[in-house]
């Protein structure tokens, strides 16, 4: 997945020159993550990767070029699994097999660093206007999916007609944000728990007879 958080100017490292950019990027990805992007300066990104002054700059000029690298690279990497776990998403029991897999992925730190995206939002959304725009993208990538999937239950007759898929797919996402947010405070994920089940709940209140519980969510990784 790093490969897809590289810019243009990537193919003309050397095979050692990738090595140490990737070194580098998930360094710093490690490290926004649990400390956060302002409490992560170049110099102990630099230690954690092994990586000298001179190469460190050579990959990156600027904490600015690492931080969009790192949000390109927790998007890529998160919008695989989402993609994994919803693109055969057409039931209500997959909507919670999707809500159990966060929660107890989650839960493995009891809720403690939250989202990788949503953190760097509450990070970067009022710093850098085009991390802000990056992330603003990925979400609408991560609602798509749920969108497809709440549009697929539609069609099959599983939610009736008047359901508003992109408004149920903004609701989900809403809950789970929060969710995290909560869940990181209390270092407990009961409240995501409560948030996705009552998101999940109104979508309930627009399911018909025709409810197919058959085909669940694959995969068994979250975040």
């Amino acid at each position: 997945m790093a490969e897809q958080a590289r810019d243009r100017n990537d193919s003309r490292l050397t095979e050692r020159g990738r090595a140490t950019r990737e070194r580098i990027l998930r360094a710093a990805a490690d490290m926004m993550y649990v400390r956060g992007v302002s409490s992560t300066p170049l110099d102990d990104v630099r230690a954690a990767s092994g990586t000298s002054k001179s190469q460190l700059y050579r990959h990156y000029p600027d904490k600015d070029a690492l931080v969009r690298d790192v949000v390109a690279l927790q998007a890529a990497e998160l919008l695989t699994r989402q993609h994994q776990l919803l693109q055969r998403l057409n039931s209500l029991r997959g909507l919670e097999r999707w809500r159990d897999v966060l929660v107890e992925h989650n839960s493995l730190r009891n809720g403690a660093y939250g989202c990788p995206l949503g953190s760097l939002a509450s990070e970067l959304a009022d710093q850098d206007e085009e991390a802000r725009r990056a992330l603003a993208g990925h979400f609408d990538s991560w609602e798509g999916l749920l969108k497809a999937g709440l549009e697929r239950m539609k069609d099959s007759g599983v939610l009736r007609t008047d359901a508003d898929a992109g408004e149920l797919a903004t609701g989900l996402m809403a809950a789970l944000q929060g969710g995290y947010l909560l869940a990181q405070t209390a270092q407990d994920v009961a409240p995501m728990r409560i948030g996705l089940d009552m998101a999940i709940g109104h979508i309930k209140t627009y399911a018909t007879s025709a409810e197919d519980p058959r085909v669940p969510v694959e995969g068994s990784s979250g975040h």
